[in-house]
């Protein structure tokens, strides 16, 4: 359990560094970044928006069973408890959101820009606010069309960062359970990838840093439970000896 934790640990320190940075330098999101690196980021953060996070949540469960390459019965066991982890994280998000009703980014500079009370905004239906987002920025040359889509559909509450806990829980399932088998390359991509659409959430003006960390930090222990009920009830983490010889070789031919 300890070297699980440490290595979980060691991924969420690499995520944190950037929204720490940015909540400590006091940066504030501001529209009217440049129109192409929005529809960049707008894309990396679709990787994780239903439905794309289910075709998501698929190709990265398929790829850490073939990685692993446990039995069937073992994988299927995988499956399911990478499933629950991230469907617990979802499910505490949800709660806390509801209970702490910090309002997103874009809420507060429609206030600051249009007068509608946050307030009054909030107590309006899901379907309402979006309505009023579509009315208000039907003029609004400095927003993107797909920003403005966007925000139509992400009406709820900011804290904690659900993109986030999705994309670190599985950054940090890479971390803890492809480790041994030193996956490297798929770790660095999943590190980036999270880091990505931690940033998307930023500067789409969705989330603010601190919305991140906690993510993170709560994405850090259902992940190293998970790890732990993996290795427990799925086999040891650690390869074969008819897998070491490949991991040696892939080893040998990286640059």
């Amino acid at each position: 359990m300890l070297s699980i934790a440490r290595r979980t640990a060691a991924g969420a320190a690499l995520l944190l560094i950037m929204p720490m940075a940015v909540w400590i330098s006091g940066w504030a999101w501001q529209p009217g970044q440049n129109v192409l690196w929005l529809k960049t980021l707008y894309w990396i953060t679709e990787t994780v928006t239903q439905p794309w996070g289910i075709i998501t949540h698929g190709i990265l469960c398929a790829w850490f069973m073939w990685c692993l390459r446990f039995r069937w019965r073992p994988a299927l066991m995988l499956f399911v408890i990478l499933g629950c982890a991230i469907m617990a994280g979802q499910g505490i998000k949800s709660w806390v959101k509801d209970n702490v009703q910090e309002p997103r980014p874009f809420v507060v500079w429609l206030e600051n820009t249009h007068h509608i009370p946050v307030d009054t905004f909030y107590n309006l239906k899901r379907k309402d606010r979006g309505h009023l987002v579509k009315e208000q920025l039907a003029e609004e040359q400095a927003i993107p069309t797909f920003l403005r889509k966007h925000w139509q559909k992400e009406t709820g509450f900011a804290f904690p960062s659900g993109h986030t806990m999705f994309a670190a829980s599985w950054a940090l399932l890479g971390v803890g359970l492809l480790w041994p088998r030193r996956r490297t390359v798929t770790i660095a991509v999943l590190l980036v990838w999270a880091s990505g659409v931690m940033g998307s959430r930023l500067l789409l003006g969705m989330h603010w840093p601190r919305d991140l960390v906690v993510a993170t930090l709560i994405s850090l222990l259902l992940v190293t439970l998970a790890t732990w009920l993996a290795q427990r009830l799925c086999g040891p983490l650690t390869p074969p000896p008819e897998e070491k010889q490949e991991i040696a070789e892939r080893q040998q031919d990286d640059p």
